[in-house]
């Protein structure tokens, strides 16, 4: 379940926003990271677990958000859960949890985004996971949670607007995930009205697109694929 490991100690952490301390703002984005991942037998063990830590969070809009969707995800059946999982982020470009794609899509520009997004991990002192791709949001989230709000939420603050296309693609599915964008969203700054609109132009046209002399970056799953 741990995504990004530490090769040396981090700066401390600034004071988050919102006047929450940092020790519960990492809290919450390595709870995001989890419940964003695939459901393995090591999540599915730790669901009780997953639920008092939501519940433990302060009182706020996105504990509220992940309190609902842990009590949906306690009780979901595992195999629905697994299947719910795929159909909803491997299966569906429109939720896909690779951020860059929204910004970039398959194009070279996008190559050289996910480069630097392993290069400010790794100046963070983190090696980045064997076989997922930087911009994972499970990883995105779980870096913010141990660099601080300043240097390791910055990924999540450039890649805004593709947070915002995930989440609203979610909420037109009317998937339980859902929760956990709107949480995740309500920690970050809000859309100014030219970003709205640049999210509703992006969601209209799709990301850029660039198919010579490229291989896709992801999602690494197709239609064909099931993960084990």
């Amino acid at each position: 379940m741990k995504l990004l490991t530490r090769r040396q100690s981090a700066a401390a952490a600034p004071t988050g926003r919102a006047g929450l301390a940092p020790e519960d703002r990492a809290a919450f984005l390595r709870l995001v990271a989890l419940l964003l991942q695939y459901p393995d037998a090591g999540l599915l063990a730790a669901r009780d677990a997953l639920s008092r830590a939501a519940a433990a969070l302060p009182a706020s809009s996105a504990r509220e958000a992940l309190v609902a969707f842990t009590a949906w995800y306690a009780e979901c059946d595992p195999m629905p859960l697994a299947r719910t999982y795929v159909e909803t982020f491997d299966l569906r470009r429109k939720s896909s949890l690779y951020l860059t794609y929204y910004l970039h899509g398959d194009t070279r520009r996008r190559g050289m985004a996910l480069l630097t997004l392993k290069q400010r991990y790794r100046v963070a002192g983190l090696t980045p996971p064997d076989g997922e791709l930087p911009d994972f949001l499970p990883v995105v989230c779980e870096f913010a949670a141990l660099t601080g709000p300043s240097t390791g939420e910055a990924p999540l603050r450039q890649h805004r607007k593709g947070l915002e296309l995930i989440r609203t693609a979610l909420q037109e599915a009317c998937s339980p995930y859902a929760h956990v964008l709107d949480a995740l969203c309500e920690m970050l700054p809000d859309l100014s009205e030219s970003e709205r609109a640049a999210v509703a132009d992006l969601a209209l046209a799709g990301p850029p697109a660039e198919d010579v002399g490229l291989a896709p970056y992801g999602p690494p799953l197709n239609e064909m694929e099931v993960r084990p």
